[in-house]
């Protein structure tokens, strides 16, 4: 589905795919997830209204989702959804204002930063596994000393996980000592992995606790590959993530920046999917998520 042909979409057309997506096999209550689900035909009722039979409460496609209770027409919430899953190194807030035409800058934050939320994989979902590459660097201005690379101040840290051809998890942490990269590998890769690093010292040892072992490359003295070790994807990913931010959105917030590390995080596990399926994805996983305004303001 093109951006042009989701534009032409009426309201009713729009609100059939959003329940084919969320309800591939046919509605289920968001508050009590009953089956037994018949659609209001009153002559009062909204278009697309459904009761449960079970807790007797009313729903439709959007209850419960990071859609709820918003005024935005479901033809832009799908606009949006595609703009931000097809756009590679991402779309800006003010872009999003422009291309659907919305009245304020706050709106289109907000809804960006929903659409952002419906990206983040669950925090049960499967862990990495086969060869994972690691690395980390700093996102954000220039440090006002002028220094690069690790330790840099005025820069938020970020670390990446990336599965040999496969799915990417990245997330700011505080810190780069052993302690938290190691705890962030070992809660996000599978123990029958191999861990592909650099040299950093914060990772000598982590092969103890993988059943593929540690494989590491010399950045220092110029190596890059060695054999099938290397961190080229994970560097990879961070190139797209820098684009993004320096070229795209130009400044991000360090309370925020988690939320632009997942978007980046799922465009990259989708890449090998067109932007249909990419799109679809993502709007699967506004179930069961909710963002107010006031919650993001003054987190």
């Amino acid at each position: 589905m093109t951006l042009i042909e989701i534009a032409q979409m009426t309201t009713p057309q729009a609100r059939k795919y959003l329940e084919s997506v969320r309800w591939p096999d046919g509605p289920v209550c968001p508050h009590c997830g009953g089956l037994r689900i018949w659609k209001v035909r009153t002559k009062s009722a909204r278009p697309g209204v459904y009761k449960c039979r079970e807790c007797r409460k009313q729903f439709s496609v959007t209850v419960g989702t990071v859609m709820h209770s918003s005024k935005l027409p479901l033809r832009k919430w799908i606009m949006a959804f595609h703009l931000m899953c097809s756009s590679k190194k991402g779309v800006s807030a003010l872009q999003l204002q422009r291309n659907l035409g919305l009245r304020s800058y706050k709106t289109a934050w907000h809804l960006a930063h929903r659409i952002r939320l419906s990206m983040k994989e669950h925090p049960f979902c499967d862990m990495l596994e086969g060869t994972v590459e690691v690395d980390e660097t700093y996102i954000g201005g220039k440090s006002r000393d002028g220094s690069k690379g690790r330790g840099s101040t005025g820069k938020t840290p970020v670390m990446a996980l990336v599965e040999r051809k496969g799915r990417a998890v990245s997330k700011p942490v505080e810190h780069v000592d052993a302690t938290t990269l190691k705890s962030a590998i070992l809660c996000t890769v599978d123990p029958n992995s191999t861990i592909m690093t650099d040299e950093f010292r914060s990772y000598h040892g982590i092969g103890d606790y993988y059943g593929g072992g540690h494989g590491v490359i010399c950045h220092s003295t110029g190596e890059y590959v060695r054999g099938v070790v290397s961190t080229n994807q994970a560097e990879s990913f961070f190139a797209l993530l820098k684009r993004g931010v320096h070229g795209i959105f130009h400044h991000v917030s360090k309370k925020h920046l988690f939320r632009y590390c997942d978007e980046f995080s799922f465009r990259w596990s989708y890449r090998k999917v067109d932007d249909t399926e990419r799109t679809r994805q993502a709007i699967k996983g506004a179930d069961g998520k909710r963002l107010m305004y006031c919650k993001l303001r003054n987190q």
